[in-house]
């Protein structure tokens, strides 16, 4: 039980990080029993940053390295769009621990926190090179 509480804290921490990013609302998170675990987010499409946003998320998320890839996944996510409407209201995104060995979100934030623009809540350091 403590190891779950743990896990959730530590999901806490990333979901206070991810929520920091310009233009990005997490909107539900969860640990599974297995250790695995995931987040689901908004991104506001009409953010200027919108896809800037989700090209770094989803170069560190699914290919910082081709050799040593994290275990993770990040996605799009949306229920049928001829049955509710536009990506306004029903495109989400999500983030999600992956493999046997899943990254804690403790250590997932640490490496966000260390490749992301900083700092992340920063909108002009998101234009800027690095």
């Amino acid at each position: 039980m403590a190891e779950s509480r743990e896990g959730q804290e530590s999901l806490d921490e990333l979901v206070q990080f991810i929520n920091r990013i310009p233009g990005v609302v997490v909107v539900s998170s969860d640990v599974a029993e297995d250790g695995s675990w995931w987040v689901k987010l908004r991104i506001d499409i009409h953010h200027q940053l919108a896809w800037n946003i989700v090209q770094e998320l989803g170069h560190i998320l699914n290919y910082l390295s081709l050799t040593k890839r994290l275990p993770t996944v990040f996605m799009p996510v949306s229920a049928p769009p001829y049955l509710n409407g536009g990506p306004e209201e029903f495109l989400y995104w999500a983030i999600e621990s992956r493999g046997s060995q899943p990254i804690s979100p403790h250590d997932l934030k640490t490496r966000l926190e260390f490749t992301l623009p900083r700092p992340v809540d920063n909108a002009a350091a998101w234009l800027e090179p690095r």
